[in-house]
This record gives C-alpha cells, structure tokens and sequence, in this order.
C-alpha cells in the first residue's frame, strides 16, 4: 500500500493509458477513429499555450502535405490542419477577448474592413441559402483559414521577420511535394492524365497545384535576391545556393504543373512589375484591366468566334499547352470551364442579390447545364469543383455584394502594396511589401479560370501574404513625401 502511495502518479498515468487504450480500440472496432487524435490534441494545444507564433508556423508546415480523412460520415477534413487551425481560432479568439490586445489600427484598415465585410455578407447569404447547412458548413470553414492566417497573422507580423519564417515553412514542404511529384512526372510526358494527377494526394489537381507554386514565385525571387533582415546579402552566405535551387525548383514545379492559367498569372505578375517600377500609378493599371475586360465583354461574340477556330487540345508540350489557352472549340477543360461560367450565369440571374448560397453552386448546377455545352468531362453529381472563377463563383453564391467584396479586397491589397513599395521608408520592406503584392497578383489572375479560397493549400498563403501587406502597411515607417500625399495618388 505505501509503494502505491509513493508512486500514486505513476500508478494514475499506467490507468488512464490502459483506459486510453481499451477504449481506443473499441471505438476503432466500431470504425470511429478520431479518439486516437486526442494525444495529439494535447500536445498542440500546449503548443499554441507556450508558444503560439510557433503554432502557426507548424500549420504552414504541414499544409501541404495534408490530406483530405473523413472522420466521420458527412464531415472530411484536410487532415492534419484543419483541426488545428479550428484549435488555433479559437485560442485566438480567447486571447483577444481576455487579454483585449487587438491592435486597432489593423481593424480600421481598408483591407480588413473588406474582410470583416466579406464575412457578413457570407453570414447573411448562408442563412438565406437554397441549403443552409452546407452555406454554415462553408462559413465556418472560411472563419478557420481567415482568422488564423488573417487577423492573427497581422498581428504576428508586427515583426517582419515572421513573414520571412513563415515563406520558409510553407516552402520547404512545397518544394518536398515538388520534387515527388517530379519523380512520378518522369517517363510519364506523354500521358497527360497522368501528368495532372502526379501531385495526388497532396493536391487534388493540377491546377492547385501550379496555382500555389505561381503564388510562391514572386517572394522565393525576392527572398534570393535581396538583403536579409540584418543588411547582409544572401550571397554572402550559404543560404544564397539553397534559395537558388529552391527558386529553381518552384519552376520546375510551375512547368511540370501543366496549369496555363498559372502560367499566364505569372507573366501578368512580371508585366505588372515592369509597369510599376516604370512609375505607371495604381489606378491607370486599375483602369486598363477595366478597360481590357469591357472590351471583351463588348465584343465577345467576334473574340469566342475567333476562338472557336482553334483546334488546339492540351498537349504535354510547352507549344500546344500555349495554343490550347485560346481553344474553346475542342479543348475539354476549356470548354468545361464555359459551361461552369454559363450555368453560373443562369443562377446568378434567378437570385442576383443573395444567391444560391456560399458552397451551394457544386450541388445546384447540374439542372442549369445545357446538352450543347457539356464537355466529355461534364457530370451531374456536383463531385467535380465548382464555377472555376474567384469573380464568377462569389457572384452566384453571394450575389452581386459577395462578388464586389472578393473585388474590394483585393483591389485594396493591391492598392496597399503598391502604395507602400513607394512610401515605406525602409527599402527592404518595400521591396517585400511589392513581392507579397505580386505573389497575390498572380492568385488574382488565376481567379479569373479558377477558384481555391475554399482549400486550406491556397487559403493558408494567401490570407498570410494578404496579412503581411496589411501588417506592413501599418506598422512600418512611411517617407514623409509619400505619407502626405498618398490619398491624392490613390
């Protein structure tokens, strides 16, 4: 009896582990499998205690190698992350509430007024949904990547220097993905099918897949070229070598993706580079792309006429995955994505201020198809993504406000970065806050052809790097000169 005494805790920690255990495999017996989580939990949850910055890190870590797990019927999960990102909001939240520390000039910013916005609407929408439990499904989804990689991350980048950890986290397990999936693309280039699926399961196709790679070219650039956080030159160390082959590695990646539209974002982002540092200002690049869409939208029966001579399929070559973009005559994934926009369309004009509902548009569409525009990868089960457009997709499950909000925010991180590449007193945050910008700018053009902000792959960067410019934009040191008449440029 005193040996018990004495090592009562041993003897307590040897119970609830043979609890543990007899009541794991019951459950697993009975094909419930999320009790084995529980450890795990723990140790995450004393993480985001001790050392909460660190937690999000090891989220960007272990994004891209998540999969989707269905933990029980009707509820699939990216798994690791997706529970940890819902541990970490809450933790958030519970901070902010006791310790009352939010710093209020990031709530009055343009962006995150958007964003706060863009979350009501949702709110709204989802309880006017043709299906409210999927809207609230989807609402809370975009409450656990929006207010971790968000609203706590532009408090995490107060220190720049966070900005950098986070694009080396993420990266690294990027690159670890790419060089698999190049292992598996050898002696497969001329089987395209296989070609898109080489990135499984870590993407679920090839279009995410060089969508994330795209939006990491512009910062891995950045971070090779230009001086560290201490003034000293990446060149001058070892790191230099690494960033090189990290950088060519990403355009390995970015070729092997086969992803026109993330080929195409990219050399938009390099057109935009050269038209800002030629001093071209943010609303005559606002203006052209206005301009360039209203000449398409006034003359798009002689532009799809064009189009439709091209033959051009898909090809595993460079050359004819270029002459493919424009073929809407014969190309399946083209012609599928016209058929996602044209019932998208037919349902927007049914409910034009709310709405289907946010994430209905998968389960609805089918009965808005037309025989003549189906494609050889057409379905009506509504298990095939959604309307592959960040524009079109928010404009039929939100209506026109969720369609101008997505607009407004990234107008406004837009707006921002550009503003603060040439305002920001410190050159290195300016050249960082321009690489954030266009690492986002090639999200926004992909948009247009593709919509991912319902996935933790694209949605972790991408409200980080959106963060990061906000963060920047308020807590950095602005030139007198710029800071005066910054209004008056926008």
């Amino acid at each position: 009896m005193a040996w018990f005494k004495k090592n009562s805790a041993l003897v307590a920690a040897v119970v609830v582990t043979a609890a543990y255990l007899v009541l794991n495999f019951f459950m697993l017996s009975r094909d419930i499998y999320w009790l084995f989580l529980l450890p795990l939990a723990g140790l995450v949850l004393a993480l985001f205690i001790m050392r909460f910055e660190t937690g999000l890190l090891v989220i960007a870590l272990l994004t891209p190698f998540a999969v989707d797990f269905a933990l029980l019927p009707g509820m699939e999960l990216s798994m690791p992350v997706e529970p940890m990102m819902i541990l970490f909001t809450v933790m958030f939240l519970f901070r902010v509430l006791v310790e009352r520390s939010f710093d209020r000039r990031i709530l009055q910013h343009p962006v995150t007024i958007a964003v706060l916005a863009m979350l009501v609407w949702m709110l709204v929408t989802s309880a006017t949904s043709q299906m409210p439990d999927v809207s609230f499904k989807y609402f809370a989804a975009r409450l656990w990547f929006v207010i971790p990689f968000f609203f706590a991350s532009s408090q995490i980048f107060r220190n720049s220097k966070r900005v950098k950890q986070f694009f080396y986290c993420y990266a690294i397990s990027l690159i670890v993905v790419i060089l698999i999936s190049t292992a598996k693309t050898l002696g497969n280039f001329h089987d395209l099918q296989t070609l898109h699926r080489v990135m499984q399961p870590f993407y679920n196709d090839h279009t995410a897949y060089g969508c994330v790679i795209a939006l990491f070219v512009p910062i891995a650039f950045h971070y090779m070229i230009v001086p560290d956080g201490e003034g000293k030159r990446a060149s001058s160390t070892v790191l230099r070598p690494l960033l090189m082959a990290a950088f060519a590695l990403l355009l390995v990646g970015l070729f092997f993706s086969y992803s026109r539209a993330a080929w195409i974002s990219v050399i938009g982002a390099i057109g935009v580079y050269f038209a800002i540092r030629m001093g071209m200002k943010v609303r005559w690049l606002v203006l052209l792309f206005a301009f360039g869409a209203s000449l398409f939208f006034f003359y798009q029966s002689d532009v799809l006429y064009k189009l439709g001579k091209n033959k051009q399929d898909s090809s595993y070559d460079l050359s004819g995955q270029v002459k493919s973009i424009s073929n809407i005559s014969t190309d399946a994934s083209n012609l599928e994505r016209l058929n996602r926009w044209a019932s998208a369309m037919r349902m927007f004009k049914e409910r034009p201020l709310l709405g289907c509902g946010p994430g209905t548009y998968q389960f609805l569409y089918a009965g808005y198809q037309r025989s003549y525009q189906l494609s050889v990868i057409s379905t009506n089960s509504g298990n095939r993504g959604n309307a592959h457009s960040e524009y079109i997709g928010p404009l039929t499950e939100q209506g026109v406000p969720g369609a101008a909000l997505i607009l407004c925010i990234f107008l406004a991180t837009f707006v921002t970065g550009v503003h603060l590449y040439r305002s920001a007193a410190d050159p290195r945050i300016a050249r960082l806050a321009l690489a954030l910008t266009l690492s986002l700018l090639t999200y926004y053009i992909h948009g247009i052809f593709n919509n991912f902000l319902d996935t933790d792959k694209l949605s972790v960067p991408f409200w980080t790097f959106t963060a990061a410019v906000v963060s920047l934009d308020v807590f950095s040191e602005k030139k007198q000169k710029h800071s005066e008449n910054q209004i008056s440029d926008k």
